[in-house]
């Protein structure tokens, strides 16, 4: 990976970006809860294709394991920082929960930015 620190960066934007929509519309969540499910994705959908965008900008070769490394870290900071809020404190809730409810629909971020890779990759063929 060239741009590890971008990659972090990045990735903690993926993260915060959703999660201050959510805490802005988090009323809904108890009003119309589906409403707020599918709000959700599109802001992580959102976050993920601006910041994969950028990083991509700063890469020239190598596309596809760049992205595949940037999905990996989006994955992982994303999991990290939603494990430390949801283990404890107003939002708890077990782990398979957070997994059904928010963690699954994170691996859309790696397809995402795999997805980036290979296409700047069959574009530059």
């Amino acid at each position: 990976m060239r741009f590890f620190k971008w990659a972090l960066l990045y990735s903690l934007l993926v993260w915060m970006i959703p999660f201050v929509i959510a805490f802005l519309i988090f009323p809904l969540r108890n009003s119309d809860r589906d409403f707020f499910e599918s709000i959700m994705p599109v802001a992580v959908v959102l976050a993920t294709v601006i910041f994969s965008g950028l990083y991509f900008k700063k890469v020239h070769h190598e596309y596809l394991k760049e992205g595949l490394l940037l999905g990996v870290i989006f994955l992982l900071v994303n999991l990290v920082f939603d494990l430390a809020m949801f283990s404890q404190g107003p939002w708890a809730m077990p782990l398979g929960k957070y997994i059904k409810d928010i963690g699954f629909t994170y691996l859309m971020i790696p397809i995402i930015t795999v997805g980036f890779g290979a296409a700047l990759q069959k574009k530059q063929k």
